[in-house]
């Protein structure tokens, strides 16, 4: 089964602070060849996606790679991505790291990405500053002629939850205010991821995928605890449709083991392509699922850690 999000990249600042290189990836089926472009570049800042992450400061979105500042279009399109995302992590104002995340559907395997936006001085809704939906022309339109206030539908509920946000069944979720159109088009779940910058500018990512292509394989929201002691599993999606909510019921995560600790202590992205080298609860139910790939987001907020996003591929 393939997935929506193809290539996850990690590109770290190089001794000189200077430039990104490359930091990490892991990739598709059929896909070593993009990598082996992606191994040799280097970016400088405001250069290629990574570098104009970097340079915003906060999430980009690129829905066309032809014509524009892109720097691995030939490679890209032949290996079927169709658009791309790059995150930057910073500590204060200093860069940490950029994760990008490329995507692929094609008449077979339907799936949207989306980056929205609120500035509290101009409005108090959240609008759509890209998104790709492939076929989705409908869906597509309604999107870019839509607002969501704090609190409603999956971006405004991600914005005020300042969390990831999962939502499943979204032909039956209310909550999701586009429900008709994303059932129209086989859109069955959604995934809202928070970021904050320091200026009060909030932004949301949101990926949208059908059953028959889900976002990746499995994902989990974990928290820390009442004592910031632990991470628990606060919500999840597995496509095998696994109960997450019961396998997790008494575990957790302590800070630095594994990816999804890890990501805690260091307040950095992780990338794991062998799970059999995580020592975690999570990973060693992901092996056992048949998972061998995940990647860790922290999310973090003013005060710390809000939370990991994790997923596997």
């Amino acid at each position: 089964m393939k997935t929506f999000i193809r290539v996850v990249e990690l590109w770290v600042p190089d001794r000189t602070r200077m430039r990104l290189e490359f930091g990490g990836g892991l990739y598709g089926e059929g896909l070593s060849a993009f990598r082996a472009v992606s191994e040799d570049l280097r970016f400088g800042y405001d250069e290629g996606l990574p570098g104009k992450a970097w340079a915003s400061g906060h999430p980009v979105i690129l829905t066309k790679f032809a014509n524009s500042y892109f720097k691995r279009t030939d490679q890209a399109l032949a290996a079927g991505l169709t658009c791309g995302v790059a995150v930057p992590v910073f500590a204060g104002e200093f860069l940490q790291a950029v994760m990008v995340l490329f995507c692929g559907d094609d008449e077979a395997h339907v799936g949207a990405i989306e980056l929205w936006h609120n500035d509290p001085d101009t409005s108090h809704e959240m609008g759509l500053v890209d998104g790709y939906y492939g076929t989705a022309d409908m869906f597509e339109f309604n999107s870019r002629h839509t607002r969501f206030p704090r609190g409603f539908g999956l971006p405004g509920r991600t914005w005020k939850a300042g969390l990831p946000l999962i939502i499943k069944d979204l032909h039956n979720a209310r909550s999701f205010l586009r429900w008709q159109e994303a059932a129209e088009v086989g859109i069955n779940l959604g995934v809202g991821v928070p970021y904050r910058t320091g200026s009060d500018q909030s932004w949301v990512l949101t990926f949208l995928s059908a059953q028959a292509t889900p976002i990746a394989r499995r994902f989990e929201i974990w928290v820390p605890n009442e004592a910031r002691s632990a991470l628990v599993c606060r919500a999840g999606d597995c496509s095998a449709q696994t109960d997450l909510a019961a396998l997790y019921a008494d575990k957790s995560i302590a800070k630095g083991d594994g990816g999804i600790g890890g990501a805690w202590a260091t307040g950095m992205p992780a990338l794991n392509d062998d799970l059999a080298r995580d020592g975690s609860i999570a990973a060693a139910e992901a092996r056992a699922a048949g998972l061998s790939q995940m990647v860790a987001l922290p999310v973090i907020g003013s005060a710390g850690l809000d939370a990991v996003l994790a997923w596997y591929l």
